[in-house]
């Protein structure tokens, strides 16, 4: 399964650690998924953990290395204008260039879609559910 990560999850998995947006990274760690992700997500998710979390560069430039050895990470083009908010674009857009199965996000702009093409556009407990019915 092919997944993409809103830059909200991206955020809460390392800024709040203990919950379920870093269980999720974690199943991507554990290679339960692929991972994509494009440059466009990471340098939205390093501006947020700078300005809103008050991270250094360094602590940043650090967390994008780690996200890169995990995920795989595509140059997309900015060429979508289905939402008016243009981050919500770039997601659409990673998730096109991968092929992603599913969009998972907090954002509700994004869930009003339900789907982009071939892809689903899922909440992070919708997404979840499905590696903790797998646990014994």
């Amino acid at each position: 399964m092919r997944v993409v990560f809103d830059t909200n999850i991206f955020v809460s998995a390392f800024a709040i650690p203990g919950g379920n947006a870093e269980e999720a990274y974690l199943q991507a760690v554990r290679g339960t998924f692929e991972l994509l992700t494009s440059v466009a997500i990471l340098t939205e998710t390093a501006q947020v953990l700078q300005v809103k979390f008050d991270w250094s560069h360094e602590k940043v430039q650090e967390l994008l290395r780690a996200i890169g050895l995990v995920a795989t990470v595509l140059k997309t083009e900015p060429t979508l204008h289905i939402l008016r908010d243009d981050p919500d674009n770039r997601i659409l857009e990673c998730a096109q260039l991968g092929r992603a199965d599913v969009i998972v996000t907090g954002d509700r702009h994004l869930l009003a879609l339900q789907r982009h093409q071939e892809t689903r556009v899922v909440t992070l407990a919708e997404f979840l559910i499905s590696f903790r019915e797998e646990r014994p």
